[in-house]
C-alpha cells in the first residue's frame, strides 16, 4: 500500500477529530433508565440454584481479577445456560457498559469475533452478592473482558483490568484495518505523534519490541508498575501538545459509559498527567506507512497498550496511585 504522507494523514485525522468533537454532546444524553449495575442485581435474583453454582463466586475470589485476550471465565454460555429473559438482561448489561455512540459497534465486534449473535458464546460470572455489599459482573470471550462492579472496587477503573480487540478484516489486517471498531484510537494516538517535533518524535518512537501478550497479562495482574517507562513524558510537551494528549486520552475512553470514563480520567489525573509516557513502536508497522500500529500510554499506575498487529489487541489497567 502507498504510504500516507504527513499532509494527508493530518487532513484525515483532523476530519476525525472534528467528528469526535461533537461526541461529548451525544454521550451526555445516555439512557437514564435501568443501569447495568441494577440489571446485575436483577439477573442475580433471577438465577436458580444450578445457575448460581455455575457462575457465582465469593467477591474475593482470585478469578475476579483475571484478564486475557481470549478466554471463558467458567463453563457457562449465554445461549445455553440462561433463559431468554436472562439473556436479554446480560445483553443489556453489556450494552450499558458502553456509550450510545459505540455500543452497537462493540456488540457487533464481540459477536463477529466469536461471541455469536446476542453474545451467545460468551461466559459470565458474578462475584459477591448484589444488594448486600461488594459485587462484580464479568463477561468474557474472544477479544473481550468487561466488568460491572457498581463502584464496589475502589480506586480501579472499570472494576479491574479489561481487554478489547477486533479481527475485522481477517486475522492479518491490512494497514487501514478495514472495519475495525477500535482503529480510530490508533489514528488519534498517531495524530499526537505527528504533532511532535523531530526531537520529540525520536524520544517517543521506540525501537525495542513491546511486551508480549503473556508479559502484558502478567504485568497487569502483578500491579507492580515500573518507574522507567519508554516513550516521551507528557511533561516534556508544549501546552498545545499537552492539550492534544489529554484529548487523545479522553477519546480513547469514548466507547465506554459515562461513569467509567469519568472515573478513569479522575484516576489518570490523580497520578499526574505529566507523568504519563506516550510511546509508539516501530515493531509491527503494517505496510511500512509510519502510522504506528503498536503504541501505549504508561504511567505510575496505569497501562494502555494497543497492539494493532496482526489485528487489534488492547490491554487497559488504570489504578489509583500507590
Amino acid at each position: 500500500m502507498k504510504a500516507v504522507n504527513r499532509r494527508d494523514f493530518i487532513r484525515v485525522s483532523a476530519a476525525g477529530a472534528a467528528a469526535s468533537a461533537v461526541a461529548p454532546i451525544v454521550l451526555a444524553e445516555e439512557d437514564k433508565r435501568a443501569t447495568p449495575d441494577t440489571l446485575v442485581a436483577n439477573l442475580y435474583k433471577s438465577l436458580n440454584d444450578q445457575q448460581r453454582q455455575m457462575i457465582c463466586l465469593p467477591f474475593d475470589h482470585k478469578l475476579r481479577s483475571e484478564v486475557s485476550n481470549n478466554w471463558r471465565i467458567n463453563k457457562s454460555r449465554v445461549s445455553q445456560h440462561f433463559t431468554d429473559d436472562q439473556q436479554a438482561m446480560i445483553n443489556d448489561i453489556f450494552r450499558g457498559l458502553h456509550s450510545e455512540e459505540y455500543a452497537e459497534k462493540v456488540v457487533r465486534q464481540v459477536e463477529t469475533d466469536g461471541g455469536g449473535r446476542n453474545l451467545a458464546g460468551c461466559s459470565v460470572a458474578i462475584f459477591g452478592e448484589p444488594g448486600t455489599g461488594k459485587f462484580e459482573f464479568v463477561l468474557t470471550g474472544r477479544h473481550c473482558t468487561r466488568r460491572c462492579d457498581g463502584d464496589s472496587v475502589d480506586g480501579v477503573a472499570f472494576g479491574g483490568p479489561i481487554f478489547y480487540g477486533h479481527a475485522a478484516d481477517g486475522f492479518n489486517e491490512g494497514p487501514d484495518h478495514k472495519g475495525n471498531a477500535y482503529w480510530f484510537q490508533a489514528l488519534r494516538a498517531n495524530e499526537l505523534y505527528q504533532a511532535l517535533d523531530g526531537k520529540q518524535q525520536k524520544i517517543g518512537l521506540v525501537q525495542e519490541r513491546p511486551r508480549s501478550e503473556g508479559e502484558t497479562r502478567r504485568f497487569i495482574l502483578s500491579n507492580q508498575f515500573r518507574q522507567e517507562r519508554p516513550g516521551i513524558p507528557v511533561g516534556e510537551l508544549s501546552t498545545d501538545q499537552k492539550g492534544l494528549a489529554r484529548q487523545v486520552m479522553s477519546d480513547l475512553l469514548a466507547p465506554f459509559r459515562k461513569a467509567d470514563r469519568a472515573e478513569s480520567m479522575k484516576l489518570v489525573e490523580a497520578q499526574g498527567f505529566d507523568n504519563l509516557h506516550f510511546a509508539w513502536f516501530t515493531h509491527g508497522d503494517i505496510g511500512d506507512d509510519k502510522i504506528w500500529d503498536v503504541w501505549q500510554i504508561e504511567g505510575p499506575s496505569m497501562l494502555w497498550l494497543f497492539r494493532g498487529t496482526p489485528h487489534v489487541h488492547t490491554w487497559v489497567h488504570i489504578r489509583k496511585p500507590a
